[in-house]
């Protein structure tokens, strides 16, 4: 499907734009599940200034989304009507490492910005070694994994609001939750500075070790999928109670549900957006029926059904 051509109008509007605007372009090739329909304009800002400018340009009525690696994204068949904004790494990609902090744009990708703080002898940031996502998505979904959350090491972040004006939260501003924060989802983050601590290189490289061991041991980082799919609920595994309902390996068309992991979806080569989310919510109904717990989407899910 194609959606009505909105260049003529952004473009009148913001003619001192930097970045690049592109039309009706197809968004299955930016997620790890390369599933989704176009976005009906994508924007991929110059830096901080140029996002601004734009947003601060832009219609009220056009709607915005925000999407970073699209590692823990699903976008649906029928696409995304309105402006998808896509923070890249030449523009928001700098990670500097200092003392005992580290510095790093949205765009810079999870597991870089753990090598950055190693290479420094920063230690208190290995967990983002075995998250495979981009720091935007850290701060919106205060990512963590094998014993380490977001909230633990963040010192402050900046963004920019929906009307192109600069903000910073502290880390309290942020209203950390489990696998989420509280800042105003219109907020677009645009970098991120961490805290940890000097520590011995050898002890940072031995943790990062066991991160990456984890991942590549337990997890199928090597199929199209979108990372862990469902929150942990309250002293429970999601993947467990996956498991103990007889879901591993089920299928919905071209989407499974991983035998390596059972809380991750995969792609096995054909699935469309609307198979690999119906074999989401397959899994719910089947989770609630058997143990009475109702898994909630960690992944997140945005677009128009096809």
């Amino acid at each position: 499907m194609s959606f009505p051509d909105l260049l003529p109008t952004l473009k009148s509007a913001t003619p001192g734009l930097r970045g690049r605007l592109l039309a009706n372009e197809s968004l299955a090739p930016l997620t790890w599940f390369r599933v989704g329909g176009p976005a009906q304009v994508l924007f991929t800002p110059a830096d901080e200034d140029d996002l601004a400018y734009f947003l601060s340009r832009l219609p009220d009525d056009i709607p915005v989304y925000t999407v970073g690696v699209g590692s823990n994204l699903i976008v649906r068949d029928g696409g995304i009507a309105g402006v998808v904004i896509r923070l890249s790494p030449r523009g928001f990609g700098e990670i500097k490492a200092e003392s005992d902090t580290v510095r790093a744009g949205t765009a810079a990708l999870d597991k870089r910005v753990a090598e950055a703080a190693a290479a420094a002898n920063i230690g208190g940031l290995e967990f983002y070694f075995g998250i495979p996502g981009s720091i935007g998505g850290a701060l919106r979904m205060n990512a963590g994994a094998n014993g380490g959350e977001t909230k633990d090491v963040l010192v402050e972040a900046r963004g920019v609001t929906r009307t192109g004006e600069k903000v910073s939260f502290s880390n309290a501003d942020m209203k950390f939750v489990y696998r989420n924060s509280g800042v105003d989802t219109s907020i677009i983050f645009t970098s991120a500075l961490y805290r940890g601590r000097v520590t011995d290189a050898e002890a940072i490289r031995v943790r990062m070790n066991e991160v990456q061991n984890h991942r590549e041991t337990a997890q199928p980082i090597r199929e199209k999928t979108g990372g862990s799919t469902f929150k942990n609920p309250p002293g429970h595994s999601a993947w467990k109670l996956i498991d103990a309902a007889g879901m591993r390996g089920f299928r919905v068309g071209g989407a499974q549900v991983s035998e390596m992991h059972c809380n991750f979806l995969i792609n096995t080569g054909a699935a469309s957006g609307r198979d690999i989310e119906t074999l989401g919510e397959t899994v719910r109904e089947r989770v609630k029926a058997h143990s009475g717990v109702e898994l909630q989407w960690e992944i997140k899910r945005i677009g128009n059904e096809a």
